[in-house]
């Protein structure tokens, strides 16, 4: 099954797909994982004692420096010296160092901001062996594709189950294991832009725990789907089973404990991909209907440290979001981030502000300025229509002023 992933940028998005992977296959493909972590794990070792030597370096000696062009050259040696990791490619320890990186310089500007440590991934770690996913990254010269087969770098050959052609030659490709021992290739390929016929209508959508979106349009309001709750109880069997056969520490884990992760891991799984159609079912009508979205630019994240972070968590109300504002995009619709600051104190009629906020407990918000009463999250979705510049009335279904007319089916 393919799915069309977030994009890398404006111009780019990721296609996903199955792999059906031979036992020779799967040996190769772990092994040259294997060679990419312990270049990782080199990394990270590298710069740490840069690090060290940096802070603790005696008076008069040079500052040293952990970059990507140090990194390449300890690479370089490393193959030089090691028959056994120049049986690998050098593309996917290329990009491994690359990723290094990135992975580093957020954790630097994180750092830099002073963003509290619970908000930070903190510095790269090392990876262990039974722990960490494969994730093997390939350019364009490091991969081909071949009568529908992908062939890498290092002579492995994947069978990829094609569920729809790709839109265009991708220019790179990460092939990676889940939780539960499924692998898949995921291409980097140009975007496509598919209009849709115009309406004449805009939304406002406001995000909340209790729906996990109220519009200005109470026919594409997204109930709370609850997909996590309902399959709360199996996953707490899954957790005791996991817990009676924990093994000692020291100690290898048991076949039944494995069985028991993979379990948990397949269910959790199943959850995802609910949430994930239910995002993109519902994200496809509101962008099927309407020209113009004016979105709350929320930020989830705070939830997390709150008594509704179950609640919030189960809402999926990022991945949610990120599939409006992709499906607004493939569209060609119009989609505007709307600042969520005092949306709940603003009024949507008027634009009057509220002199003091509204606890979470009151659920109807009444304007003293023109006297106007709505429901909260409704009032809210109207103030993002309001901070877009959109005309209000046409999420009411009159046309607004200079609007095309739609285009005949």
């Amino acid at each position: 099954m393919s799915t069309p992933e977030g994009t890398e940028d404006a111009g780019y998005a990721r296609w996903t797909f199955r792999l059906r992977v031979s036992s020779t296959a799967r040996t190769a493909l772990l092994a040259e994982w294997d060679r990419c972590r312990w270049t990782w794990n080199e990394c990270v070792a590298k710069s740490q004692q840069v690090h060290a030597w940096n802070t603790y370096r005696p008076d008069g000696a040079d500052k040293q420096t952990c970059g990507p062009a140090q990194l390449d050259r300890m690479l370089t040696q490393a193959r030089r010296v090691a028959p056994w990791l120049r049986e690998g490619s050098s593309v996917p320890q290329q990009q491994i160092i690359r990723d290094f990186g990135k992975s580093k310089a957020k954790a630097l500007k994180d750092i830099r901001e002073r963003l509290p440590m619970h908000r930070r991934a903190g510095m790269p770690r090392y990876k262990k062996k039974r722990e960490a996913s494969a994730s093997l990254n390939y350019t364009r010269r490091g991969f081909r594709l071949i009568d529908g087969y992908l062939h890498l770098a290092g002579g492995i050959v994947l069978r990829v189950v094609w569920s729809r052609d790709l839109p265009a030659g991708p220019s790179s490709v990460r092939v990676y294991q889940d939780g539960i021992g499924h692998w898949y290739a995921s291409f980097v390929v140009p975007a496509e832009i598919h209009p849709l016929p115009a309406t004449g209508r805009v939304i406002g959508i406001d995000w909340g725990v209790r729906e996990t979106a109220t519009t200005t349009s109470g026919a594409h309001d997204l109930p709370h789907a609850r997909h996590g709750a309902k399959a709360q109880a199996k996953l707490s069997r899954y957790d005791r089973m996991m817990a009676r056969r924990k093994p000692a520490k020291g100690r290898a884990v048991s076949r039944g404990y494995r069985k028991a992760k993979k379990r948990r891991a397949r269910t959790y799984a199943k959850i995802a991909r609910r949430r994930q159609d239910t995002a993109r079912k519902w994200a496809k009508r509101v962008v099927r209907d309407h020209d113009a979205l004016a979105v709350e630019d929320f930020r989830p994240k705070f939830l997390a440290r709150t008594t509704m972070a179950r609640k919030a968590a189960d809402a999926a109300i990022g991945a949610t979001k990120r599939a409006l504002v992709e499906m607004g995009r493939k569209h060609g619709r119009a989609v505007y981030l709307v600042h969520p600051a005092h949306t709940t104190m603003d009024c949507g009629q008027c634009g009057a502000r509220a002199k003091h906020a509204l606890p979470l407990s009151e659920r109807t918000y009444t304007c003293t300025a023109c006297g106007s009463v709505s429901p909260r999250d409704r009032n809210s979705a109207r103030v993002m229509l309001l901070r877009a510049g959109l005309t209000p009335a046409g999420a009411e279904g009159v046309r607004p002023p200079g609007a095309p007319l739609p285009e005949a089916a």
